[in-house]
């Protein structure tokens, strides 16, 4: 995996620089509490610092970098305590949606169901293989496009700055997955019960996915601290 970028062809906006920066800090290309230089970036994308500037507020605005007064710029590191906030966050949201397309048209909702089971099959390919980074982003796909078959455009704004901010934890646990090899199977139920259950089986689905997840991160993140690991 390369750090560098490369430089731009043609006049670009702040928005498409945010958008490789945005990639490679999701993807754990620039690891939490790296320091992004300004300056250096700038040389990298042969562009004036401008735009560079735009995009580093942009990125913080998400919540992805954090500025330091007199420091500079750094992504952002999460704690445990944030964990469990952005969780609970995201267990409000697709709960929410889950529901839309529960109580939706059963077009739709088959057409979710389809697209939530397609999903899941491309994840015992990536769980073999050890892709982990792979398997996270095939993870939050499968929660966003939930998120998405809602159709409300307001949900899917709020809970692509959570995803973000969940994916950034798993790349930097890199194995962010105590049980992988239950990771299918626990989504292929929630794609069940979406497609025949009722609410109730459904919400507590949900509830005791995401409430699993965080066990397993925060855990992992305290074995991290403990070997003294960055």
């Amino acid at each position: 995996m390369t750090r560098r970028l490369t430089p731009l062809n043609a006049r670009q906006t702040s928005v498409v620089i945010a958008d490789r920066l945005r990639e490679r800090i999701l993807d754990g290309t620039y690891a939490p509490g790296e320091q992004l230089s300004e300056a250096n970036l700038a040389e990298q994308l042969a562009i004036s610092r401008g735009p560079v500037r735009e995009a580093l507020q942009r990125l913080a605005q998400e919540g992805l970098l954090v500025s330091h007064r007199n420091r500079g710029v750094f992504v952002v590191e999460l704690t445990p305590g944030d964990v469990a906030e952005i969780y609970t966050a995201r267990e409000a949201i697709e709960l929410a949606a889950a529901r839309m397309v529960l109580d939706g048209n059963p077009a739709l909702r088959g057409s979710a169901v389809s697209r939530l089971a397609r999903i899941v099959a491309t994840m015992p390919a990536l769980i073999e293989a050890g892709d982990w980074r792979a398997l996270a982003k095939r993870d939050l796909e499968f929660h966003a496009t939930l998120v998405e078959a809602a159709g409300n455009s307001r949900l899917v704004r709020i809970y692509s700055t959570l995803a973000a901010e969940s994916r950034i934890c798993m790349v930097h646990l890199e194995r962010a997955y105590h049980r992988p090899e239950a990771l299918a199977e626990e989504h292929q139920h929630l794609v069940d019960v979406l497609e025949t259950g009722t609410w109730e089986v459904l919400a507590d689905a949900i509830r005791t996915h995401l409430s699993t997840a965080v066990d397993d991160l925060t855990t992992l993140m305290a074995e991290r601290e403990l070997a003294g690991q960055p």
